[in-house]
């Protein structure tokens, strides 16, 4: 669905109702007379779909009460936080970025710790590592970046054994994208619990990630 610039003569009292509704939405004028207009002609725009896929995301895991919204600094991004029970109890923050037609590349997660304890700082670093060289085993290589503490990981689409067709409908993508962030944060939260036995961890890390690919068809 492409966009175009029109110019419209509108009543300022219409515009400032717009404008409320806005701001309520934390988005802007024009996106929100779109998805207006999108409602009335029944349309769905790739904003509605994104914010499917989000309120998807944002009821399964508060529903588990291991993550935590974060206001959303866009209609592409959403973030969540969740705490880490370790020294100085910092918090984890996941930030999901959801491209606009894109395919089979469809966004990118980031995940970062709000710390500046140089100890904590590589404690993560090595459980980034850890976990994508687990992702690898299992899965094969995935587009990622580490630095400076924080992962900046590409959601892409893949079809897993029990799966037909990798194209999803929001709610289900709001699903898969979920169930990952869950099963890195409850690894993550392992790891920090057995930092003094990396063998240990690895192998629950393992395990966790055994779990997450029997509970999903489709994999990110």
């Amino acid at each position: 669905m492409g966009k175009s610039v029109y110019s419209l003569v509108l009543n300022d009292d219409i515009v400032e109702y717009v404008d409320r509704l806005a701001y309520d939405k934390n988005t802007n004028r024009s996106n929100m007379i779109n998805q207006i207009l999108a409602e009335y002609f029944s349309l769905v725009t790739p904003e509605q779909q994104t914010r499917e896929v989000f309120d998807r995301i944002e009821q399964i895991l508060n529903g588990r009460g291991t993550l935590r919204l974060m206001m959303s600094p866009s209609d592409t991004m959403m973030s969540l936080r969740s705490a880490l029970m370790y020294k100085y109890n910092p918090t984890v923050k996941y930030s999901v970025e959801l491209y606009r037609n894109e395919y089979p590349v469809i966004g990118e997660l980031r995940v970062s710790m709000r710390t500046q304890n140089n100890t904590l700082i590589l404690y993560m670093m090595q459980f980034f590592k850890l976990w994508m060289q687990t992702e690898s085993r299992y899965i094969g290589a995935t587009e990622y970046s580490i630095e400076g503490g924080k992962l900046c990981r590409k959601i892409k689409l893949r079809i897993n054994n029990n799966s037909s067709s990798a194209r999803l409908n929001s709610s289900t993508l709001g699903e898969l994208i979920a169930e990952y962030i869950g099963a890195f944060d409850k690894a993550m939260k392992i790891y920090f619990s057995h930092i003094e036995d990396p063998t240990l961890a690895s192998h629950e890390i393992s395990r966790v990630f055994e779990d997450y690919l029997k509970r999903s068809p489709e994999i990110i």
